[in-house]
């Protein structure tokens, strides 16, 4: 006989198998109408018959927003890199393991199979945009096998007639085309791999990204040096012994596909190597002669053939973009994160386009004020452990991210982090008035630099490399199908806490919205920061009732 016990918990509760999880506190929700709220039910059941007797279940939503509802079961996967040699309290774990994160599509006809001894979770999402303002019900029932009733969960739901504003803060999320064709096995911009872009293209769009790293040539990111991403390069390139000539036709296909998912920005992939912008990246060129690597490891950055090409290619390039998606829609880098010793490499290969990128968005990873004293990066991305210093000096529109170095205090989105640390980033953007967050790897599926290819659900660490969860959000389903992530999930509703914020902001003011925070939490920053999950619960209560007494403004 198989006894089952079923338990409401919310979505920033990590079901661990040996735990039972936190109950969920109300049964109530007040929703914005177009607001995603989720929740999960958690499930374990005992046997004693040796696997001779059924654990599966079924369940069923029922009610007036059902509708509005869809499940997906979360799974365990591998974490075989928790977290790096130093971490501070505010980790699940520091040992390796199994972890939830995976969420797989679910059919409500499909069977489930509880684990005896082991608590197990669904992912349900309720998506308030097909709903109706005004109270409302879901319900979840659960089910043997055989049809006979387990459990049944009533919630009750209210649609408030206001709406979140769309989201001003600019995102972008590594996206490795490369990854996609490698894994799925595919050849390079073929019919199977366009299809399979445009999947992953709108799951990224689902996801907040708003601008998209476009691989106008393969980005010399994450790559070993003298070694090789699989090539992935939108524009054609001709040689005729004298001149450049440039086919945009792939490139104009993928700014479409953008276009369609609502994403506005085009980011450049780097015009030169990571860390020190010493080399060219990998180029093929049509000649006369055939197909040649024109440019890449062996290639200097500077003072050759190089120079020359980008002195043809960029105004052709800007040409093409300004017409397909506006210049004010286009993002360039020179190269990622220059550290000090790498100043004046960085320096160098910028001075050679500066005035042909002249009024253009560049941006790049920065971690040293230095350097950005110095006026080398003008536009940095500083990573959140260091963006204090910038903004005690007062340098305004700062961008942010975070990666495999920021592990220790900081926000992240490791995955042996508890999810409250992931979404904190939400409130912390509207704090410093965030203009941009980038992370690097929205679905990276090789080992660190890019030395071999990996199966990104038994290797969630990059070979080793980097903390789990730090190389990918999403996961690739079968079918070319993106499956999500708990931490996706979760920066979704870090954006909407942000859009809340400004939500407020449009009826109160900056300062008035600032105070809501500090009465919750007290003075916060990128360090000092609400751990404690009930935290989002009271902003959200608070929140809503600061602007029902201003529904007039």
């Amino acid at each position: 006989m198989t006894r089952y016990t079923f338990q409401l918990t919310d979505s920033l509760e990590k079901v661990l198998p040996a735990c039972r999880p936190a109950p969920l506190e109300q049964d109530r929700a007040v929703l914005l109408q177009n607001q995603k709220w989720a929740f999960q039910l958690a499930y374990t059941c005992a046997n004693d018959d040796f696997g001779e007797t059924s654990t599966e279940f079924r369940v069923r939503c029922s009610g007036p927003a059902a509708a509005a509802a869809e499940l997906r079961r979360v799974d365990l996967v591998p974490c075989d890199y928790p977290c790096h040699g130093t971490w501070d309290e505010n980790y699940l774990t520091t040992q390796p393991g199994l972890l939830p994160d995976l969420l797989v599509p679910l059919d409500t006809h499909e069977p489930i199979r509880a684990m005896p001894a082991q608590w197990r979770s669904l992912w349900v999402t309720v998506d308030a945009s097909r709903l109706q303002p005004g109270d409302t019900e879901l319900c979840l029932e659960t089910f043997t096998a055989e049809g006979e009733p387990l459990a049944r969960f009533a919630l009750s739901i209210q649609v408030l007639p206001q709406a979140l504003p769309p989201q001003t803060l600019y995102q972008t999320q590594w996206f490795h085309a490369d990854c996609l064709a490698d894994y799925y096995g595919v050849p390079v911009f073929s019919e199977e791999h366009w299809a399979i872009l445009d999947k992953f293209i709108g799951c990224a769009a689902a996801h907040g990204i708003n601008m998209l790293l476009t691989p106008v040539f393969t980005p010399p990111l994450d790559t070993a040096k003298g070694g090789e991403r699989t090539t992935v390069q939108l524009v054609e390139v001709d040689w005729d012994g004298e001149a450049y000539r440039f086919d945009f036709s792939r490139l104009r296909r993928w700014t479409d596909i953008c276009r369609r998912h609502g994403i506005t920005e085009i980011e450049v992939s780097h015009l030169f190597t990571q860390w020190g912008a010493e080399f060219a990246p990998k180029i093929w060129v049509n000649t006369p002669a055939g197909p040649e690597k024109r440019f890449g490891w062996h290639t200097p950055a500077v003072g050759g053939e190089y120079t020359r090409f980008l002195r043809q290619f960029l105004p052709a390039l800007k040409a093409e973009l300004d017409e397909l998606v506006g210049l004010d829609h286009v993002w360039f880098h020179i190269s990622d994160e220059p550290h000090d010793h790498e100043k004046e490499t960085y320096a160098a290969a910028k001075a050679t386009i500066q005035d042909l990128l002249a009024g253009c968005h560049v941006i790049d990873a920065l971690s040293s004020y230095a350097i950005y004293r110095e006026g080398i990066v003008e536009k940095p991305i500083v990573c959140n452990d260091h963006l204090q210093t910038f903004a005690d000096h007062g340098v305004k529109n700062l961008w942010t991210y975070y990666c495999t170095v920021q592990a220790i205090g900081v926000p992240n989105r490791f995955m042996a982090m508890p999810s409250a640390r992931n979404r904190i980033m939400g409130v912390l953007l509207y704090q410093y008035d965030i203009e941009g967050f980038l992370h690097w790897g929205f679905n990276f599926y090789n080992s660190q630099r890019s030395v071999r290819h990996i199966d990104p659900f038994r290797v969630t660490d990059a070979g080793g490399a980097f903390p789990s969860g730090d190389p990918f959000l999403v996961y690739p389903g079968p079918g070319g199908e993106p499956w999500g992530s708990i931490r996706g999930e979760v920066l979704k509703d870090a954006l909407q806490d942000l859009r809340l914020l400004r939500l407020c902001e449009s009826r109160v003011g900056r300062p008035r919205t600032l105070e809501l925070v500090r009465e919750l939490a007290g003075e916060i920053s990128f360090f000092a920061y609400p751990t404690d999950k009930a935290f989002f619960e009271k902003l959200w209560s608070a929140a809503l009732e600061l602007l029902a007494e201003n529904a007039g403004a």
